[in-house]
């Protein structure tokens, strides 16, 4: 696949890529971009191809389309950056639910059941109000993580003995 839109650096960003990638303290990802840009500048190309940039710098072909892009429409600060991360969403597993959550797997089962379900404790949770809305998977792996299991009694050797009767 032949390069669309040709690349044009100036003597001023060439000068500066050329320094990033021989002061050799920048983030390799950074230096790589660096090296894209340099292979992609048209007064020093000499015919190579995207293919023929991945292959050199041991990346992939849209790396070096998605580096041509963006240096196109954002500049070359932006290029040179990774983006930020999107939003990440609000942990709903609190220390506070899970101390909640752990309590009640702990305590006698509802009326007409043997045992808590992973299911029955996520419908509780949320019918006492102590969040919105919860997964049994989420519940499942919170007792997981504080190595509860309700209804399950193992002796082992780091067990503490029964108390003597």
């Amino acid at each position: 696949m032949k390069n669309s839109t040709p690349l044009t650096l100036t003597l001023d960003q060439r000068q500066e890529l050329e320094r990033m990638i021989h002061a050799g303290t920048h983030a390799a990802r950074k230096q790589t971009r660096a090296r894209i840009l340099l292979l992609l500048d048209r007064s020093h190309n000499k015919g190579r191809t995207n293919a023929d940039i991945a292959e050199l710098l041991g990346c992939h072909v849209k790396t070096v389309g998605n580096i041509r892009r963006r240096f196109l429409t954002e500049g070359l600060q932006a290029t040179l950056t990774d983006k930020p991360m999107g939003p990440t969403s609000p942990r709903k597993m609190t220390g506070e639910l899970q101390a909640q959550i752990t309590l009640l797997a702990l305590s006698d089962a509802p009326e007409g059941f043997a045992r808590w379900t992973m299911r029955l404790l996520a419908d509780k949770a949320v019918e006492l109000g102590f969040v919105e809305q919860i997964s049994h998977v989420t519940v499942a792996q919170m007792l997981k993580k504080t190595k509860s299991n309700p209804g399950v009694c193992k002796r082992g050797a780091s067990a503490s003995p029964p108390p003597n009767t």
